[in-house]
């Protein structure tokens, strides 16, 4: 388990994507790819060819000349292939809902704070484990989502921004200063760093690197929900295990870093569906994958910063 959105794209790429198809036109028995260059897109007319970073082969696919359902055609389904483009415009897309809801779930915090964390919370959890058993893509499902989520993050981060900059004083200064700001900016900085070292080829997801990542994300998560269950009903801090500590301080570097580095997986997933011949329709579920991780990190840039400042 890695992303629980994207961590079966490989499956549903071996299965035809079954169930985002209207008509089952892939091959049986493992699907086709094409080596392509770029982010899956071939050179002259039906010429393909090797190429680094986006597109890079995956260790026990099997490797033809044909595309699932006839990439960059009908995507076997009686509609088109997704594409880079589709999955940027749904990402910005449901970005700009989640901030959407941020900004007023911030402004209302000091009258309804815990109130808006915790439904946003419990909403966010809820369709989140719901959707990692579905076989379809819900765009509702994934704007509910979105909705919840944004009332989470927007909640959390003003209840974050009045206790950790008004202990330092408040934002006398630069803008720069306050926390969250500098957590946004560390998310886009850390998430230019992994598409970059995966754009290069400096790394390489490979299944050996996929499992191991999904083993420590799982274990990660069990860990998550236990803290929050010790921080609501016994510890009563904003850390839970480890608190302000050197332990503490470990375990968000330890987070902040396989959040950044399930980014990398994410690449590769929106990278096979493309290769693949994903319907288009397929790009909610990617871009919603990515969102996921995006916040994620995020929140444990977040709980870093908090953590470093309360020592």
């Amino acid at each position: 388990m890695t992303n629980p959105i994207l961590s079966r794209v490989e499956d549903d790429a071996r299965n035809g994507y079954v169930g985002f198809r209207d008509t089952a036109s892939t091959p049986q028995g493992g699907f086709q790819q094409t080596q392509t260059q770029g982010y899956g897109q071939a050179q002259g007319y039906g010429q393909t060819a090797p190429q680094p970073g986006y597109g890079h082969p995956q260790p026990g696919f099997p490797q033809q000349g044909g595309p699932v359902g006839g990439f960059g055609g009908d995507g076997g389904g009686g509609g088109r292939s997704v594409t880079l483009d589709d999955v940027l415009m749904k990402t910005g897309a449901l970005f700009a809902l989640l901030l959407a809801v941020a900004v007023p779930s911030w402004l209302l915090t000091p009258a309804i704070g815990p109130v808006l964390w915790g439904v946003g919370l419990v909403g966010t959890l809820g369709i989140m484990l719901f959707l990692m058993f579905k076989k379809t893509v819900s765009v509702p499902l994934i704007i509910a989502f979105t909705v919840f989520e944004g009332m989470f993050v927007g909640a959390i981060s003003a209840t974050y921004s009045n206790i950790f900059d008004s202990a330092a004083g408040g934002q006398t200064g630069s803008i720069f200063e306050g926390i969250v700001v500098q957590a946004v900016l560390a998310t886009v900085c850390v998430f230019g760093a992994m598409l970059f070292l995966y754009r290069s080829g400096l790394v390489k997801v490979t299944q050996k690197f996929r499992a191991v990542v999904g083993m420590m994300t799982l274990g990660y998560f069990v860990f998550a929900l236990i803290n929050l269950g010790y921080m609501v009903f016994f510890d009563g801090s904003p850390f839970g295990f480890g608190g302000t500590g050197i332990v503490g301080i470990g375990i968000s570097v330890f987070a902040t870093g396989l959040a950044a580095v399930n980014l990398m997986l994410d690449f590769d997933s929106i990278d096979m569906a493309i290769r693949t011949g994903a319907p288009e329709k397929y790009s909610w579920q990617l871009a919603f994958g990515l969102m996921v991780t995006v916040v994620w990190l995020y929140l444990e840039i977040l709980r870093l910063l908090a953590r470093l400042r309360s020592e």
